[in-house]
């Protein structure tokens, strides 16, 4: 009888043990425009589904810098390669919200040429959401899911309430659909972790040197990233270009993980150009961070909003203090990533693609 009690209480340890570390498992939607292959949007996807600490509960897809059906296949055949199928793809908004491209090409004579277009950039025969074109590392076989992605956030928030992290690293698109479908869906969520907006970058680089305020996801969709930045989140922390500015993916990442076996690594190294002209870790910056806040040296603590008037500084990052914030509408306080541990991103980001990837089953190299 006393081995019997003593192998019970072993075998309840045992799953105790079992639940709780499945309950330290954070979990993560993570909405981006998988441009691919390669690149700093799948690097991003990649820091997820290496963790071993990270629930992926599914990826959520927009048009961004690419239209959205390429972007769902590249998704696909990334989960295939390292043997991730088990996460779904969900596509979600095929355009923005409000802003046209048809708009936008005609504000350009009044206003200027943007200097990246993403989606809507001249690329010959891609004019469509839905266009195909050669995908380098073969087309996948298995099938995005049939549930839209705004649909599927709100699912899981009600499933898991307090509990996802919903993390956009695109145009904010799908995540303002989501607001829009259900009021609860922000306070729902555990908090908000975007990768936009832009403060005051210090660089010489076109994009921003004239403009310090542009920044392509909020500029893409202006409404979409005023509605989500107003909802009732319990937190938002924010990857600004400020930050990512000061990031690089050449030579350290990648002298990281030359050699490396593991798929994630030989992803990396097949579908991203050595040299790179532009580097920076974009989306790989944000999703590190909420993996470990300590990477970020700086932040600011401000009010933003972005600006929706079809006019010049359409699309512009707003930002104001506590003393000088309008009293007319309700705006959030955000978590502004300004600084960052290189370094130690660079280290944790190597060490994340060279592991095995946790779960992986039946990859196709």
């Amino acid at each position: 009888m006393k081995k019997i009690v003593v192998m019970m209480s072993a075998v309840c340890c045992l799953m105790l043990a079992a639940v709780s570390a499945g309950a330290q498992k954070r979990m993560v939607i993570a909405d981006q425009d998988a441009s691919g292959p390669g690149g700093s949007d799948m690097t991003s996807l990649l820091v997820f589904l290496q963790s071993p600490d990270v629930d992926l509960l599914g990826i959520t897809v927009v048009t961004g810098d690419s239209w959205r059906d390429p972007e769902v296949a590249h998704t696909l055949r990334l989960l295939e390669i390292i043997g991730r199928t088990d996460v779904k793809v969900y596509p979600g908004a095929p355009v923005p919200l409000v802003r046209t491209q048809e708009w936008t090409n005609a504000a350009e004579a009044l206003y200027g040429k943007a200097t990246f277009k993403g989606a809507w950039g001249d690329r010959t025969g891609m004019n469509s959401y839905d266009f195909m074109p050669p995908m380098r590392e073969g087309a996948p076989t298995t099938k995005a899911a049939d549930e839209d992605a705004a649909h599927f956030m709100i699912r899981m928030v009600h499933k898991y309430p307090h509990q996802v992290t919903i993390y956009g690293a695109g145009p904010l698109t799908n995540i303002a659909l989501a607001i829009r479908l259900d009021p609860k869906f922000a306070e729902l969520a555990q908090e908000l972790v975007i990768m936009g907006g832009s403060i005051v970058p210090q660089t010489n680089a076109g994009e921003w040197y004239n403009d310090p305020r542009h920044e392509f996801n909020f500029w893409f969709d202006p409404e979409a990233a005023s509605i989500t930045l107003k909802a009732k989140w319990a937190k938002i922390t924010e990857t600004t270009i400020d930050a990512s500015l000061k990031t690089r993916m050449e030579p350290e990442v990648f002298d990281g993980i030359t050699g490396s076996q593991a798929a994630a690594a030989q992803y990396v190294l097949k579908y991203s150009h050595r040299p790179m002209m532009i580097n920076y870790l974009w989306d790989e910056l944000a999703a590190i961070a909420w993996l470990d806040p300590s990477i970020i040296t700086s932040e600011r603590l401000v009010y933003m909003d972005v600006n929706t008037d079809h006019g010049p500084a359409y699309g512009d990052t707003m930002t104001w203090t506590e003393k000088v914030k309008p009293t007319g509408v309700t705006l959030n306080q955000v978590h502004a990533q300004m600084d960052v541990d290189l370094p130690k991103l660079q280290k944790t980001l190597v060490n994340l693609l060279t592991s095995p990837t946790p779960g992986a089953h039946n990859p196709t190299p």
